[in-house]
């Protein structure tokens, strides 16, 4: 199968969990024997061509004309998006089907659709009005409507949690049986070979400080916030603890700030933004993972700690709230409560046993679960009814115009009859 991804972030461009999604479905399909073409921006001196392992990999640059905000900016990368991909269809030919990853692409892969009949299938990450709780402004009212758009011109949806599923047909009025459940998935060989580099943890904590480990963005709805107004209850219990937030976003200074305020900016550490190899390296060096969101449509991160084999604690929200069962394979607390995030940090710090039983299960399920064997063949399937559902439409239309051509042909000829007998019967009198 000849499959297009579109896509604003692909590696080492990563913004959010897309660029990884995007990377390692395209190759587990290379894997299996199709043909993946990835169209995506092009950011500073990245090249415009690449073969990565396999897969096609066509940057183009957001250039000429200068958009005055974020809105007009995604709009001309949609210009650019469609140009390449179809200089990309004139030179190759066609591709089987176009999977574009959420509003960012959606004006390009509606106008690949229409111009040249090719089923699309969109996954939609997340949306506006959950990052937003709701929708307050015109920009947000744009992108909302957008993503509405991408999933109506959309043969089959793709979400990553059940969570997402109900959401999305809510949000959007969606047929139910068109949304389909595929979780995100992890490389399992991420850890390979990584094991606790002391040196590289003495850089964020002293050897008897345990490391309490946060792992993205800087932004309102993953919950920061909460998990620092957390850690004075949590040095409280144990005193010997350390926060380390990893990642760069908008809330940077306003974090700081809380901190400081608080009295405990020598207990919190920002590393600002860390490379995939230094996130390997971050995880192994962590003694519990906390993901605080108080919204995460699937939570990827959660994941990434627990192949690592870091205890992990996650609100219980959305996705995250799916992949964790308290007290098994990890620890639950109530989303946007701090005392909630404390109680379940200080029950795997007082408790090593459950503390290495909940890792060990949960490195196990991650194994199982989501590994992308198994998610690159329930999307692959996905695909497959898209084109039976595209090529039954055309057979449909394509019926109704010769059911119309031949009912107009049999009205011209009963025109034809009627005008025929009433010409012999004017003449008849005559």
């Amino acid at each position: 199968m000849k499959i297009l991804m579109l896509t604003w972030e692909y590696p080492p461009r990563i913004v959010g969990g897309i660029a990884r999604v995007v990377h390692d479905l395209s190759h587990r399909l290379i894997k299996d024997g199709h043909e993946v073409t990835v169209v995506t921006y092009k950011e500073n001196d990245l090249p415009e061509y690449e073969n990565d392992k396999g897969v096609e990999v066509y940057r183009v640059e957001n250039y000429m004309i200068h958009p005055t905000n974020f809105i007009e900016w995604v709009l001309q990368l949609n210009f650019n998006l469609t140009s390449k991909a179809t200089q990309i269809i004139n030179e190759k030919g066609k591709f089987d089907v176009i999977h574009a990853h959420d509003w960012l692409v959606a004006t390009s892969a509606k106008t690949l659709k229409q111009a040249f009949n090719i089923p699309l299938v969109a996954t939609i990450h997340a949306t506006e009005a959950g990052r937003n709780s709701g929708i307050h402004d015109e920009t947000q009212r744009y992108i909302n409507d957008t993503e509405w758009l991408l999933t109506y011109e959309s043969t089959e949806v793709i979400v990553n949690s059940n969570f997402m599923k109900n959401h999305v047909q809510g949000l959007f009025g969606l047929p139910f049986e068109k949304i389909n459940v595929v979780p995100n998935g992890i490389n399992l060989t991420n850890f390979n070979g990584i094991e606790r580099d002391y040196d590289f943890r003495r850089q964020y904590a002293m050897d008897n400080e345990k490391i309490i480990l946060y792992v993205g963005r800087l932004v309102y709805e993953k919950g920061i916030q909460h998990l620092i107004s957390a850690m004075p209850k949590i040095l409280n219990g144990y005193n010997d603890t350390k926060l380390v937030i990893a990642g760069k976003g908008g809330m940077l200074d306003e974090l700081k700030a809380q901190a400081e305020h608080m009295g405990i900016a020598n207990k919190v550490y920002f590393t600002g933004y860390l490379n995939s190899k230094q996130v390997q390296k971050i995880y192994k060096c962590a003694d519990i993972a906390v993901f605080p969101s108080t919204y995460e449509p699937f939570g990827i991160v959660a994941l990434e700690a627990m192949l690592a084999g870091v205890p992990t604690v996650v609100s219980d929200v959305g996705g995250l709230n799916e992949i964790i069962d308290h007290g098994v394979n990890g620890m639950k607390s109530y989303a946007g409560n701090p005392n909630s995030i404390a109680d379940s940090v200080l029950k795997l710090l007082y408790d090593q046993q459950l503390a290495t039983n909940v890792a060990k299960k949960a490195k196990q399920k991650v194994k199982e679960e989501f590994n992308w064997t198994k998610i690159a063949q329930d999307t692959h399937y996905i695909y497959e009814k898209a084109i039976c559902k595209t090529v039954a439409e055309k057979q449909k239309q394509e019926m109704e115009q010769e059911n119309s051509r031949k009912a107009a042909k049999a009205k011209n000829n009963e025109t034809e009859i009627t005008n025929l007998l009433s010409f012999k019967k004017r003449h008849a009198y005559a």
